[in-house]
């Protein structure tokens, strides 16, 4: 049974996810794309991050300690050009920030600093391990950003125009619901819950009467099964039981995140 406290919070967080948006910006069509369905998501300010950073952009040299030449006014100079390509492919309608250092430093302090409840990053479809390994900006985020997150991928049309989320009876997936069902609201798009389940702790049943809408009921992982659903929607909006850093290796929304072929929107609340 649902308790008021619980309503309470997951209306807050359906309220609130769209309010303040980033966007990491690195010159990318896919960061371009997060940008457009950032901006389209956001009921308020929408501000576009990117970062140049000395060590990376080092010549001649592997690392901080290697003597080289940098010239840092034009690696600035290339972040500012990018961001105000992407700002003007959103018509100018967004507020421009850069940075020196590691892009995901960068967001997550600027998350800190201006309270962002949804930080928008472009895929360039790196698997979990491999984001792992070269900590893509993706998978840095979706391990320690304290506020929702979108990992764009290219839309074919209208975005959002087909949703899945993906329900287990936790209020954490409930809040994801209640995000996706307002989306669906917003801009006519079919909505498509989704329930899947290997064990009987789980009763479809019981979640269908808590959201008021038919669940399609799958026998499968639920990894396995949102993937798969992801072919046939260009949003998966998921929730997370808060678990940062190494604890969110594994995780459902994680590996959704990874894998779907669609854009997956990670729903949390801010810290």
């Amino acid at each position: 049974m649902d308790t008021e406290i619980a309503r309470t919070k997951r209306t807050h967080v359906g309220i609130s996810t769209f309010e303040r948006v980033l966007v990491g910006i690195d010159g990318s069509p896919e960061s371009v794309e997060a940008a457009h369905q950032a901006a389209a998501l956001a009921h308020g300010p929408v501000t576009l991050l990117a970062a140049y950073d000395l060590v990376r952009g080092l010549v001649g040299g592997v690392g901080p300690a290697t003597p080289a030449m940098v010239d840092e006014a034009a690696l600035r100079a290339t972040a500012e050009q990018r961001l105000e390509l992407a700002r003007d492919a959103l018509a100018g309608t967004a507020a421009l920030k850069v940075g020196e250092g590691r892009a995901w430093d960068l967001l997550l302090h600027e998350i800190d600093r201006a309270g962002s409840t949804l930080v928008a990053v472009g895929s360039h479809g790196h698997s979990r391990p491999v984001g792992i390994l070269i900590g893509s900006t993706a998978t840095e985020l979706i391990h320690k950003a304290p506020c929702s997150v979108l990992v764009a991928r290219t839309a074919l049309g209208a975005f959002p125009s087909r949703i899945i989320v993906g329900l287990d009876g936790s209020e954490e997936s409930l809040a994801a619901y209640d995000v996706a069902d307002g989306l669906a609201l917003r801009f006519g798009a079919r909505l498509i819950p989704i329930v899947a389940c290997l064990e009987d702790d789980i009763e479809p049943d019981a979640i269908q009467q808590r959201v008021a809408r038919q669940v399609r009921s799958v026998f499968n992982h639920p990894v396995e099964a949102l993937v798969s659903a992801s072919a046939e929607s260009d949003l998966v909006v998921v929730g997370s039981r808060g678990l940062r850093g190494l604890k969110a290796l594994g995780s459902v929304s994680e590996q959704v995140a990874h894998q779907a072929a669609a854009s997956v929107l990670i729903v949390r609340a801010a810290s």
